[in-house]
């Protein structure tokens, strides 16, 4: 054992310990942070403008803090873009994290010198949760590889800016950069294929025992690979035994992912954002992902059929229920206040708490009222894949067809199968019955002859990453969206499809 591994295991006994403290008392654990946030920017223009100075409770708090997406915030993130100091937490912030919007095209998060730990912290806390559970540490001593964006930063108004996953890059901690791959130097190449080329390169030959990145992307990367060797990733990687990822649900690509490594290994589920590190998989044997409720972030839960609501309900930790959707609202010392983050969660665990992303608050469809999310259409294909063991999926992607040539209207899956179905309506058939049992009001649209069932458009090998290419978005962080309510994704996926 090296070094790394033998002072890992106790410094992982200390932070579980710490870990289990803050986790056993939840509230009092986010009130602190609630109250410490408020008082540190109560001099910043955000806090004048919100009387920060006269908040007593979580009740003031809701009453003078409204819930807003980047657009509502837009103004006091464009000061700050400017360079204006203490618009939302005090003095300037340490970066920008560059991040692309749905509707404000390019948005720039604030990463203070504040909520940095956060980010750093947490990733390291779940490697060592993994260390202090399974008793294994020696992966800490081989190469590591982190599949991500350009460290390379640019400036606006002197304030450091780029990806989250570059800045990131800048602050791993000196123990682990002497095994961190790839190089610097390939790591700031901007074109991903040309990128991957090179992370081959300087990886193909190494010790390697961890790999994290977008599920996606590191398929491709194990595609090439084996493209050049004609070799399961276990026989070029012999050491690799730790699988670490975030960004979308890893169960469309678990399949063929362990396929393509030649045996199943450990995984750890991290979700990290722009705007804060929210949770991490704290256990093997546990569903969820802990939700880190002493790192810098308060927390607020809406129920996610009242999001569009004009006065939603607003819940604090204690007040969630187990199983419920809500939209999640974040308040922070990176300065974001009120701030809708996007996503959708749920709880699936209260001691500790634990949570699952289950969509997208944008990402639906309900043409028709059925509001079909994220998770209803990942569990819909994943028990179908269940049922046809040699079908192998690439990637997918879901858009109602309002206005088809021909019969009634529809939900049209463009699904890239490594492997498809040997029966493609029986899939189809099954895939729809899944779909129809996890949501009753597309079930009532189907039996009410308003829908007809589903139907899959297959579509040609390496059609998203095309796609991607397409776009501007191929590799990093990037990821196409599951489902839309329209059919802008759909109608150019179509282009590939298999005649």
């Amino acid at each position: 054992m090296g070094i790394r591994s033998i002072l890992a295991k106790p410094f992982a006994s200390i932070i579980d310990a710490q870990t289990k403290r803050w986790a056993a008392q939840p509230g009092l654990s986010q009130e602190r942070i609630r109250k410490s946030i408020v008082e540190k920017a109560t001099e910043t223009q955000f806090g004048k403008d919100h009387h920060f100075g006269e908040l007593k409770s979580y009740n003031d708090f809701k009453n003078c803090v409204p819930i807003k997406d980047y657009e509502g915030l837009k103004h006091y993130f464009d000061l700050v873009v400017e360079g204006h100091p203490d618009i939302l937490w005090p003095g300037k912030p340490a970066y920008l994290s560059k991040t692309s919007g749905t509707t404000s095209g390019t948005k720039y998060i604030p990463v203070t010198k504040d909520s940095i730990p956060n980010h750093i912290n947490s990733a390291r806390n779940a490697l060592l949760s993994y260390v202090h559970e399974s008793g294994r540490s020696t992966f800490l001593d081989d190469k590591l590889i982190f599949l991500s964006g350009s460290p390379e930063l640019d400036q606006k108004a002197g304030i450091n800016t780029g990806r989250l996953s570059g800045i990131v890059n800048h602050h791993v901690p000196g123990y682990l950069r002497g095994n961190q791959m790839p190089s610097y130097e390939t790591n700031c190449i901007e074109d991903w294929e040309e990128k991957l080329e090179k992370i081959i390169d300087e990886t193909i030959n190494e010790k390697m025992s961890l790999i994290s990145g977008i599920p996606p992307w590191v398929q491709m990367y194990f595609d090439r690979i084996q493209a050049r060797t004609g070799k399961k990733i276990m026989d070029v990687f012999p050491d690799f035994s730790l699988f670490v990822y975030g960004g979308v649900n890893f169960e469309p690509y678990r399949a063929k992912l362990f396929e393509s490594i030649g045996k199943k290994i450990d995984s750890i589920e991290l979700y990290p954002a722009s705007e804060g590190f929210i949770a991490y998989q704290d256990s093997q044997h546990e569903e969820g992902m802990l939700m880190l409720l002493n790192s810098g972030i308060f927390y607020e839960f809406i129920p996610a059929d009242e999001y569009f609501n004009e006065n939603p309900t607003r819940l604090s930790i204690e007040e969630v229920e187990l199983g419920k959707n809500y939209a999640l609202i974040i308040n922070s010392n990176a300065g974001l206040w009120g701030y809708a983050i996007g996503d959708t969660i749920k709880f699936v665990s209260k001691e500790p708490y634990r949570i699952i992303v289950s969509g997208r608050i944008k990402h639906f469809i309900s043409a028709f009222g059925e509001h079909v999310i994220g998770e209803e259409v990942e569990k819909a294909m994943k028990a179908t894949m269940e049922q046809f063991p040699e079908v192998e999926l690439v990637e997918f992607t879901v858009a109602p067809q309002v206005t088809p040539k021909e019969g009634l209207p529809h939900h049209e899956w463009l699904v890239e199968f490594a492997n498809p179905p040997s029966d493609f309506s029986a899939f189809s058939a099954k895939l729809d019955e899944h779909l129809r049992q996890l949501n009753v009001y597309y079930d009532d649209l189907i039996t009410g002859s308003i829908l007809r069932t589903l139907i899959i458009t297959p579509l040609k090998r390496n059609s998203f990453i095309q796609y991607m290419k397409s776009q501007g978005k191929l590799g990093g962080q990037n990821k196409v969206p599951r489902l839309s309510n329209d059919r802008k994704i759909a109608d150019s996926m179509r282009a590939y499809s298999i005649d």
